[in-house]
């Protein structure tokens, strides 16, 4: 452990990064900016060319910027798992999804773990950062290490729990200025873990146990899943009342203590607030502790869409039309503003319940060209004031930066505000999230 640790202080070692995708190229490019020589592994094998061509479709990663790090040598990208039989630590950063039953799907961590089994000699420092329930770092990749090669964590290999903390087009926070919690499964594991992640990072957490680590990654998803649900149960209540609820936000933002503004919208999404609290809930029952707190957060914001496509159908009807054969733009199918990452995008699914009540449906995204819908692949409209003006309602569902909202309020017909664009802005033409029709 000794000799390991003076070289990774000293950069002497090679890293292997597993899973090249929003998590393991932002961290692989890291490691590269600190002199550290990086083998990217992928299981797609366009994708590692594209890489060693120095082009990346990953917004926090520009390609001139990978391209000059490539040229240099210090990232290197494959789809063979044999290679690792030459490195010293492997950080892996597959995808944790959720299957068709809402149940963690483990899968991608399994494959790797399987996958680099044959290759890795003793002394290998082994960190997991792909997001997932307490526990699993010890089941599925000490033991099975221990099992199949009979050597004993702390001694023989060495394994840390280091949870991601990315935010897709955040322009403040990003890895090199993130707070890096890491967690051991040994003493020894911690000490390697934080010499590892100290010698690249500005600050870093030690906590006790993997699972502690692992804990501190779905709680800090679960605290922003309760926080969205409850504001959205808020909107739906001031709808009730007849408030807006977007005025009530803005005056308890004023309290300097006490309270954090959560705002609400169409529904949550990305490959966090979806998932973690659902990892979370589901380990919880093997305890036999049922987590209603959870269960009930992720109900609400999943109808999100249904209460949006519910206000649409509301405010059509204001208008003397039926949902069925009307003209409805979606602004926005990210997940979050300037960002292209549509996973678990509440846009898909208002765009879907639109379409079973019978409404022709398009969208506009700067940054999504495409989304496959069933087999269909459907594609942005081009942006004009003739195709603005064709339609019976827009709804903002994602807040572009780059969009300009005041054209668009001068060609549309009404707009659907689901993330308070327009603000202060009295129009007769925009309604807001939870505002009471009967009123207008």
């Amino acid at each position: 452990m000794i000799n390991l640790k003076e070289r990774i202080l000293n950069k002497h070692i090679q890293v292997a990064v597993i899973g090249m995708g929003y998590v393991g190229l932002p961290l692989s490019v890291a490691l590269a900016k600190s002199d550290y020589k990086v083998l990217g592994i992928d299981c797609n094998d366009s994708w590692t060319k594209q890489i060693n061509a120095g082009h990346s479709n990953i917004g926090d990663v520009p390609s001139e910027v990978l391209k000059k790090i490539v040229d240099k040598g210090y990232i290197k990208a494959s789809t063979d798992y044999a290679l690792v039989a030459k490195v010293d630590v492997i950080i892996i950063c597959v995808p944790t999804p959720l299957n068709h039953f809402k149940e963690p799907d483990l899968s991608y961590i399994i494959n790797t773990i399987e996958g680099i089994l044959p290759f890795i000699r003793k002394g290998i420092f082994i960190s997991l950062e792909s997001t997932t329930y307490p526990g699993t770092t010890e089941e599925l990749i000490v033991q099975r290490i221990q099992k199949e090669k009979g050597w004993k964590v702390g001694e023989d290999f060495y394994v840390c729990y280091s949870p991601e903390r990315v935010d897709p087009g955040n322009p403040i926070y990003s890895i090199g200025n993130t707070p890096k919690v890491v967690g051991g499964s040994t003493r020894v594991c911690l000490e390697l873990g934080e010499a590892l992640y100290g010698s690249f990072l500005p600050k870093v957490v030690g906590v006790k146990t993997t699972q502690v680590a692992e804990m501190s990654k779905v709680l800090e998803n679960t605290f922003r899943c309760v926080n969205i649900a409850l504001v959205n149960e808020m909107a739906m209540m001031c709808e009730r009342m007849n408030i807006d609820i977007w005025e009530a936000i803005k005056g308890a933002s004023s309290k300097p203590f006490g309270f954090m503004p959560f705002y609400p919208g169409p529904g949550v999404g990305g490959h966090c607030i979806p998932l973690d609290p659902l990892y979370l809930s589901w380990k919880a029952k093997k305890y036999n502790y049922f987590s209603r707190f959870i269960e009930l957060a992720i109900d609400i914001n999943n109808n999100m869409p249904y209460y949006v496509a519910y206000q649409i159908a509301q405010i059509l009807g204001n208008y003397g039309k039926g949902m069925k054969d009307s003209r409805i733009l979606l602004m926005g199918m990210s997940y979050k503003k300037d960002v292209s990452d549509i996973r678990e995008s509440p846009s898909l699914e208002v765009y879907a319940i639109l379409k079973r009540q019978g409404a022709k449906v398009d969208f506009y995204d700067p940054y999504v060209e495409s989304f496959k819908f069933k087999e269909e692949i459907i594609y942005r409209i081009e942006w004009s004031e003739k195709s603005v003006e064709s339609y019976d309602i827009i709804s903002i569902l994602t807040n572009h930066t780059n969009v300009d909202y005041k054209w668009l309020l001068e060609h549309a017909e009404i707009i659907y505000d689901t993330k308070n664009v327009y603000g202060e802005v009295e129009s007769d033409k925009v309604v807001k999230l939870g505002d009471n029709l009967e009123y207008l």
